[in-house]
């Protein structure tokens, strides 16, 4: 009798182990699902600055960059509409990058609420009126050169990509004679972008309208 109580114990301790290692396996198992399911709920949230990117440029709206951009605490994008064809480039030993593009905007977030607080299209401007020193004539594209400077924040260059043969980027060489490049950067005294004069040492104002140069007849 004694031995029967014996071997009944026995195979009940048997038994409990068995469903012990059996609810570790399932716990196992489930566990990567869990995980896998979690970040795909994450993948499916969609992207505000997406969103108000392609509201600003279209559906090929492209974002460059984004996040505290000016360095001022606010999240901003910079985002562009690339010229068929433009690629990308590095310019040898640098960070900056070069980009052919028809359109450029940065978009700032201000307490939940976007605006567009620069836009490149035929011309240079910004909330106040035109980029002083900006082209008058009416430009199809860009030759857009980017960068971020951990104290000054994002650097832009804007070439007009007429100056380049048949798009090609000669990377690092915009600032030929030839082929004059506007410098955008973040003003902080005045909190907005505005473009430098070409000695790089002031900000220049905007300007209400831009005049067309009348033709002279001789």
């Amino acid at each position: 009798m004694t031995m029967s109580i014996r071997i009944l114990r026995t195979a009940a301790g048997m038994l409990c182990w068995i469903m012990a290692l059996a609810l570790v396996g399932c716990g196992s198992a489930s566990q990567p699902t869990t995980e896998a399911k979690a970040a795909s709920e994450a993948t499916d949230v969609p992207d505000p600055a997406r969103g108000v990117a392609e509201a600003a440029l279209g559906k090929s709206a492209e974002i460059l960059a984004k996040g505290d951009l000016a360095q001022d605490g606010r999240d901003q994008v910079l985002v562009v509409n690339r010229l068929s064809g433009g690629s990308a480039e590095v310019a040898a030993g640098s960070n900056i990058s070069g980009i052919f593009v028809t359109r450029a905007a940065i978009l700032e977030n201000n307490d939940g609420k976007w605006s567009e607080i620069l836009l490149c299209d035929e011309h240079l401007k910004n909330p106040r009126g035109y980029l002083g020193g900006s082209p008058k004539g009416r430009i199809s594209g860009w030759r857009l050169e980017y960068s971020q400077d951990p104290k000054t924040g994002l650097r832009m260059n804007f070439t007009p990509a007429e100056h380049f043969n048949a798009g090609q980027g000669d990377a690092g060489q915009s600032s030929r004679p030839d082929r004059p490049t506007f410098a955008v950067r973040w003003n902080k005294s005045a909190k907005r972008y505005q473009t430098f004069d070409q000695s790089h040492e002031r900000y220049l104002s905007e300007v209400p309208s831009l005049e067309t140069p009348e033709s002279t007849l001789r």
